[in-house]
């Protein structure tokens, strides 16, 4: 799993690569971190490149959510897969977060 994290147009712009799965879920919401810290400002993040997510990687995600909502911020999502797309519709998450 790899893991960017960059600037762009004002917002937190995390980039996710390979598998976000249970084994990886410790590291990944380690390289995360800085977004739990974002104040008042928004955070998206790009999945294009996300092949898997367990119900680890989504509890990253809720995790990521909470803060920013908490701080003033928005969690958008884009680039997500048709696959990625039905976990987040099973779980109720395609609801909580913004696509874009």
């Amino acid at each position: 799993m790899k893991t960017k994290i960059q600037k762009e147009d004002g917002k937190m712009v995390a980039f996710l690569e390979g598998r976000l799965d249970t084994a990886a879920a410790a590291e990944t919401e380690s390289a995360l971190r800085s977004l739990y810290d974002c104040e008042e400002q928004d955070v998206i993040l790009d999945c294009t490149d996300l092949a898997y997510i367990s119900s680890s990687g989504l509890r990253i995600f809720l995790g990521i959510l909470k803060n920013a909502k908490t701080r003033g911020g928005n969690v958008y999502i884009r680039g997500i897969s048709g696959e990625i797309r039905s976990v987040f519709a099973m779980t109720g998450f395609i609801n909580l977060f913004k696509f874009i």
